[in-house]
C-alpha cells in the first residue's frame, strides 16, 4: 500500500501506522538522525493518533530540557558571590595539591613536587587557601594580572596555570564534583618582544669544545657532553657511569629515568651515539672519581639532581665564550639546526633529542637502531 501521512506526525505504510518527525534543526547535534520514524504497532488510526500526541508532548518536554541545559542561568554570578569559601563542600586547594601529589607524582622526583607546590603557593599567596569550587573566572584573571606584576613572562604564567588547572582538575574528578573550574579559560596577552633563544653558533660551539678539552674539569665534561649530543641538561646530569657504554660497536648513551632524575616526556628514554666531544666526554667521566656511580656527583646523587645549578655555574662561563643570549640549553637547538643542515629527517632528529611527535605511528615499533642515529649524528 502508499506511504501516506494520516495526521499529527503518523503515518501509514503498508497497512500500519508510523510516527514521523523531523529533529528540530537547534537540537541535530544530540540525535544520530535527522528524523524520528518507528512503529506504532497498530493499524487502528484512533489509537495511532493518540499514541501520536503523547509521544509528541513527551518529546516536546524533553526538547525544552534541552534547550534550558543550553541557556545561560539567569543571575549566576549572584549565585557564585554569595556562596563563600565556608559555604563550599569542595576541598581547599592545599588539600586538592595533596591528592595531586599522591596520585601524580609517584616516580617523578622531587622536582615535580616543588614545582606543583610553588606554582598553587601562589595561588594561596594571592587569592588564600579556598574550596577550590569558589576560585572564579574573575578571581584567576586577577591571578593572572598578579602573576604579570611580579615580572613573569607570559610562557611561565601559562605553565604555573597550567599547574593550577592539573591540580583542581584531578580534585574534580576524583571525587566526582560538580563544579567548573575557574582556571580553565583565561585569557592570556601575546608576549611583546618575546625572546627566543638562539642557537649556538658553530664556530662558538668549537671554540668552547676546544675549552672544554683545555680546561679538562667536570664543568667543562659537562658542557662537552651536551654539546655533541643535544641531552637536556638534567638528563645529563643525573647520569651514572652505567649509562655510559663505549664497550658497544658504537658508543652511546643509555637515557632513562632514575629515582633522582625523571625525563621529560616518554620519548626522552632512548640511546644517544657519542661522538667528538661528547665520546671525549664520556671517556674524562669514566676515568674520574673512582668508587662513585655519578658522572657529576656535584650535582647528583641517591636523592636529588639538581641541574639548576649546575645551569647557573654553566651559563656564567658560557657567557664569556659565545654570543649573547645563547645558554646551555641552546646547544640542544643547536643539535636540531646541524641536523637540519645535513636534511636528517625529522623525525630521526626527533629520536636523537628525545622530543616528543603528534605520530600516532611514532609510538608503534622499537624505534629507529643505534645505527641508523649514529649514522646522521656522524655527518654533523
Amino acid at each position: 500500500m502508499r506511504n501516506k501521512y494520516a495526521a499529527n506526525h503518523v503515518l501509514l505504510r503498508d497497512g500500519v501506522y508510523y510516527y514521523v518527525r523531523r529533529v528540530p534543526y537547534d537540537l541535530v547535534e544530540h540525535y544520530k538522525v535527522k528524523r524520528l520514524c518507528f512503529s506504532l504497532k497498530t493499524k487502528s488510526s484512533a489509537t495511532a493518533c493518540r499514541a501520536a500526541q503523547s509521544i509528541s508532548q513527551r518529546l516536546e518536554d524533553y526538547w525544552l530540557g534541552l534547550r534550558l541545559q543550553k541557556m545561560d542561568i539567569p543571575a549566576i554570578e549572584v549565585v557564585k558571590s554569595d556562596i563563600g569559601p565556608d559555604d563550599d563542600s569542595s576541598p581547599l586547594l592545599s588539600k586538592a595539591l595533596a591528592l595531586y601529589l599522591r596520585l601524580k607524582g609517584v616516580g617523578k622526583g622531587d622536582v615535580f613536587a616543588r614545582t606543583a607546590t610553588r606554582n598553587n603557593g601562589y595561588v594561596i599567596e594571592h587569592l588564600g587557601d579556598r574550596p577550590i569550587c569558589s576560585y572564579s573566572s574573575a578571581d584567576a584573571a586577577s591571578f593572572r594580572d598578579w602573576l604579570i606584576s611580579k615580572q613573569m613572562s607570559i610562557k611561565t604564567v601559562k605553565r604555573v596555570f597550567a599547574s593550577v588547572r592539573a591540580v583542581i582538575n584531578i580534585a574534580i574528578t576524583e571525587q566526582g564534583i560538580d563544579c567548573i573550574n575557574g582556571f580553565a579559560k583565561t585569557y592570556f596577552p601575546e608576549e611583546v618582544n618575546e625572546a627566543k633563544r638562539k642557537p649556538v653558533p658553530i664556530e662558538d660551539i668549537r671554540r668552547v669544545q676546544n675549552l672544554c678539552m683545555s680546561m679538562d674539569d667536570d664543568l667543562r665534561w659537562l658542557v662537552a657532553l651536551i654539546s655533541d649530543s643535544g641531552m637536556r641538561l638534567g638528563e645529563a646530569v643525573g647520569l651514572l657511569k652505567a649509562d655510559i657504554c663505549l664497550d658497544s660497536e658504537i658508543p652511546h648513551l643509555l637515557l632513562k629515568p632514575h629515582p633522582w632524575r625523571s625525563l621529560k616526556t616518554r620519548g626522552s628514554q632512548r640511546s644517544v651515539p657519542l661522538i667528538s666531544s661528547s665520546l671525549w666526554a664520556a671517556k674524562r667521566l669514566l676515568e674520574s672519581n673512582a668508587g662513585c656511580p655519578f658522572c657529576f656527583p656535584r650535582y647528583a646523587n641517591e636523592e636529588r639532581c639538581n641541574a639548576n645549578s649546575a645551569s647557573a655555574a654553566l651559563n656564567k662561563w658560557l657567557r664569556e665564550h659565545t654570543q649573547e643570549g645563547c645558554v646551555i640549553h641552546s646547544f640542544r637547538h643547536s643539535l636540531r639546526d646541524r641536523l637540519r643542515a645535513v636534511e636528517c629527517p625529522s623525525d630521526i632528529v626527533d629520536a636523537i633529542g628525545g622530543w616528543s611527535t603528534n605520530s600516532v605511528g611514532q609510538s608503534y615499533g622499537n624505534g629507529y637502531p643505534l645505527e641508523v642515529l649514529s649514522k646522521w649524528m656522524e655527518k654533523i
